[in-house]
């Protein structure tokens, strides 16, 4: 199941520094993630600094 960040975001940028294939960009009010291109490596999650994003 892919990655979704939650309202915890604090759009820092880091997990999408570290996404490998470039499913997170910047959304109106934080980071999101695009579920079709999500491979669920779980990058995102240990680079947040608040553990915003989490499999859905």
């Amino acid at each position: 199941m892919a990655y979704k960040i939650s309202d915890e975001c604090i759009s820092c940028g880091a997990c999408a520094a570290q996404c490998p294939v470039t499913a997170i960009s910047e959304g109106e009010n934080k980071y999101e993630i695009d579920p079709d291109a999500c491979i669920e490596c779980g990058a995102c999650a240990d680079t947040c600094p608040v553990g915003a994003p989490a499999q859905a």
